[in-house]
């Protein structure tokens, strides 16, 4: 998952904006690590600001934690999510837009021995070199981005909080189902956060 989630904001991320004057500024490096994976034979490239690696890996540890909790069987779906905001008037929040959105489901499978193990890395190493490649044809076609923000927009676009790359703005969900693909208890909490966040 780190290694699909990494690529994608690898993709959607820029440098620091620094601004000379309104409508005039230029963009910063964004440094790149190469990284191997623990458990697979899988080398993946990401960017190199801590901060961000941070983030994604809380995310991913909590969609893991679900998933462990969730008995055996266990599906679930990760969700990167990249959105731009529009500004609302007083009294409403702003309107969050969602302009891509990134999916990747998993399934919990228990093997009996080391063999098993062996043959799955083998097979997971390859399936998942095979999603990097398209998640990076998928990047590279024309299609939506938002526009360059002015200054005074840029809050709305990109994530500014990091000291060292702005990407989009994003989010990161999970949602746990069992083999039966239920999950009206997850989609209840959500409703019931996403309503009171209001």
């Amino acid at each position: 998952m780190l290694a699909l989630l990494h690529t994608i904001l690898l993709h959607r991320s820029t440098g620091k904006f620094h601004y000379k004057k309104e409508g005039t500024y230029s963009i910063g490096t964004v440094g790149t690590l190469d990284i191997d994976c623990d458990f697979i034979d899988f080398t993946f490239v990401r960017v190199s600001s801590e901060e961000l690696d941070r983030v994604i890996r809380k995310a991913v540890s909590e969609f893991k934690d679900a998933l462990s909790n969730s008995g055996s069987d266990g599906m679930g779906q990760i969700s990167l999510e990249f959105y731009q905001k529009k500004k609302s008037r007083w009294p409403f929040s702003d309107e969050c837009i969602p302009w891509e959105v990134w999916s990747i489901k998993v399934n919990v499978v228990n093997l009996a021995n080391e063999q098993e193990r062996q043959i799955c890395r083998e097979k997971v190493g390859e399936k998942l070199g095979e999603k990097v490649i398209n998640v990076v044809e998928v990047i590279n076609r024309h299609e939506y981005l938002p526009k360059m923000p002015t200054q005074s927009e840029v809050d709305n676009v990109f994530d500014t909080s990091l000291k060292d790359v702005q990407p989009y703005l994003y989010k990161i969900t999970y949602q746990i189902t069992d083999s039966l693909g239920t999950s009206v208890s997850t989609t209840m909490r959500r409703l019931i956060k996403d309503t009171l966040a209001l």
